[in-house]
């Protein structure tokens, strides 16, 4: 009998986040679709390299296992394919021992209308027109960032690392530091330190991934050898002297990271080296360029400091 997905924490991913396409869509945008089908379907059986979005997927999936009555998580892909030239992705699936099971394939199209009939609190992709489009209908969504894959299968653990502004939270700071400078953006934040800030694009995968941490302590407090799979980390540009309201904003959400970084504009790869996170998501593709070469990345596109790339309304307030 299938479990209700609304009581579920969903990512949905494409296979150009969970795998690397790149041979694929290479013939896919040299020689046409036609070409691109064919290679699919000839290599049907060939199992598909992991891609950026692997690793992490792979632990997510493993929390299953730890809570089999809970089954607090699911993953669905969203495909671009149609069901015959997807094959591949699938045996590679059952390849890897990924259980997956529910699959959209849209034959060309976006999947992110989708996004909300699937209950998905997160959708990874590599296309950034679709990213773009998901977010812009209000949707949460990533772009992965091209990255080596390094896949410990000893590591149990993990890791997910957030900024905060522009993911978690609006970008309400972020537009007043744009159009100010350092000293307006702290008065601000300051002046509104007891004032939560609105839910960013990434929020709700905060909450309930704040969810599953509870389920862990209870754990815990049964058995004090149980090891914690899940870390949660924000890493924000912010200093500490405008950290109140980040810490105002969580305790409104009745959340709190394992571990928090208040950086004062220090390079973020620094920290995130230490910390090693399977996934980390930032606003800014200036942040994630030099991480990109070791820490597996994902571009948020929203708010202000991604006008120029985003078709949304709300741009035209900046």
């Amino acid at each position: 009998m299938a479990y209700p997905i609304q009581d579920k924490l969903v990512i949905a991913v494409a296979s150009s986040a969970l795998f690397d396409l790149g041979e694929a869509d290479e013939i896919f945008r040299n020689e046409g679709t036609e070409k691109y089908r064919q290679f699919q379907r000839e290599r049907k059986y060939d199992v598909l390299p992991k891609g950026v979005a692997f690793p992490f997927i792979r632990r997510f999936l493993n929390l299953n296992r730890a809570y089999p009555e809970q089954e607090p998580v699911e993953v669905v892909l969203l495909s671009r394919n149609d069901p015959d030239t997807g094959q591949r992705v699938f045996y590679s699936i059952q390849h890897y021992g990924l259980n997956i099971t529910r699959a959209a394939f849209l034959g060309g199209k976006s999947p992110h209308p989708y996004i909300p009939a699937f209950n998905v609190s997160l959708f990874l992709s590599a296309n950034a027109t679709d990213v773009q489009q998901a977010i812009a209908a209000g949707y949460p969504a990533g772009m992965v960032i091209r990255s080596p894959i390094t896949d410990h299968e000893e590591d149990a653990e993990l890791r997910i690392a957030f900024d905060f502004d522009g993911v978690l939270a609006d970008d309400e700071a972020e537009a007043v530091f744009r159009h100010g400078d350092l000293e307006e953006f702290q008065a601000h934040e300051l002046q509104k330190a007891n004032i939560p800030h609105n839910p960013g694009p990434l929020s709700d995968l905060f909450k309930k991934l704040a969810a599953f941490q509870q389920l862990e302590m209870a754990k815990e407090q049964q058995d004090a050898s149980y090891q914690r799979l899940l870390r949660i980390a924000i890493v924000t540009a912010r200093n500490i002297l405008v950290s109140e309201r980040v810490v105002t904003t969580l305790n409104s959400w009745g959340v709190m990271p394992d571990e928090t970084f208040f950086l004062g504009g220090m390079e973020k790869l620094r920290v995130l080296k230490q910390l090693k996170p399977h996934i980390f998501f930032d606003d800014q593709l200036t942040h994630l360029e030099s991480a990109a070469g070791s820490i597996p990345s994902v571009h948020v596109p929203f708010g202000v400091r991604n006008c120029d790339i985003l078709l949304w309304s709300e741009c035209s307030n900046y």
